[in-house]
């Protein structure tokens, strides 16, 4: 549809643009015509001809501002109706007509025999999920690609209501309270950062305007981000485009990464958040994560395709086909799983690595 809109506009623009041009001489013409004639017949001084030329082209120049700006002004006609669409459409989780106030919670997570199929869907992405994550625990969730992993951790901030069982926050079941006060203590680092045009300090702050400067490098710092945001060429107040334009993937990251830990949530969902960096700046990122949210006795989902990266956890997950097939400790899993070392062994570790 906007592609649509583009092209009758560009068309629409292109067949109208010389009739306003041409519209704009023959003005021109005119008052040189006629202005010509009374300056000859003593009428009109050659002054006067010129300012009347002059006021011409003062009153022209709004009409053609005009035609330049029908391109965008349709262009935003389509955009706007393409986001008034998504901010009116239906939502499919809303709050209970009894929903509580979420008190701030100490991050016990609990799934109660949980399965959930997309709506239209006939088949189970989650099935019978049970697992109990207790405060201050990393858990970390591996799988094949369509697993249900991502499916998983979005139920917890109830982007999707489970299709049967029970997801619980400190024992609420994230039904029966509200997302405002559910959401307020979640944070979420997905794969696809989300960065917007401004400086890197208010991307950093957007999720805590208010944040002072220390605040925002400490968070800079707990991310790694803080070494490479101060070799840009005006450090945190770099300007960056839209989506991150002029920063690569890790660096992004990184700043999403810093953006979650300055609201200092409850808990704390890594999707996949590290993918992009490097594997020494991942795990210098990991171990800081654990440090702190061990500190504040927070809990941490981590989402990952390495097993690098979470064999610190304390809980692992390991899902196939939408179901837990393994869970524990890295060592634990190295004796009992066979499909975990199936994962570890087509990442190519070392043998120290393994046995570590």
């Amino acid at each position: 549809e906007l592609l649509d809109k583009n092209l009758t506009t560009v068309r629409v623009f292109s067949n109208n643009f010389p009739f306003v041009f041409l519209f704009a001489n023959f003005g021109t013409l005119a008052i040189i015509w006629f202005g010509g004639w009374q300056v000859i017949g003593g009428r009109l001084s050659i002054g006067e001809l010129i300012a009347f030329n002059t006021l011409l082209g003062f009153m022209l120049f709004p009409i053609l501002t005009i035609g330049f700006l029908s391109a965008s002004i349709s262009r935003a006609g389509a955009s706007s109706q393409r986001v008034f669409d998504v901010l009116d459409a239906p939502l499919d989780v809303k709050d209970a007509t009894d929903a509580s106030i979420l008190l701030p919670i100490s991050c016990r997570v609990d799934f109660d025999q949980v399965s959930f199929r997309y709506p239209g869907s006939t088949r189970d992405i989650l099935d019978s999920v049970s697992f109990t994550a207790r405060p201050g625990q990393t858990v970390a969730i591996l799988g094949t690609t369509g697993s249900g992993k991502s499916t998983l951790v979005n139920l917890i901030p109830r982007f999707y209501d489970v299709t049967r069982g029970a997801v619980r926050l400190d024992g609420n079941d994230v039904r029966d309270v509200t997302l405002s006060s559910l959401r307020s203590q979640i944070g979420i680092v997905l794969q696809e950062t989300r960065l917007f045009s401004g400086t890197v300090r208010d991307n950093v702050a957007f999720g805590r305007p208010d944040a002072t400067d220390e605040e925002v490098v400490a968070a800079a710092e707990a991310a790694q981000a803080a070494e490479f945001i101060m070799g840009l060429s005006d450090g945190y107040d770099t300007v960056i485009g839209e989506r991150g334009i002029g920063l690569s993937g890790g660096q992004r990251q990184r700043i999403a990464i810093a953006r979650a830990l300055l609201i200092d949530p409850r808990l704390l969902i890594l999707d996949d958040s590290t993918s992009a960096v490097d594997a020494e700046t991942e795990a210098a990122i990991q171990e800081t994560l654990d440090r702190l949210m061990r500190e504040k006795h927070r809990t941490v989902f981590v989402i990952a395709q390495r097993v690098s990266t979470v064999r610190d956890a304390d809980l692992i997950l390991v899902l196939d086909e939408g179901s837990i097939a393994a869970s524990g400790t890295h060592e634990e899993l190295l004796r009992e799983s066979e499909l975990y070392n199936e994962i570890l062994g087509s990442q190519l570790l070392s043998p120290s690595e393994s046995a570590a």
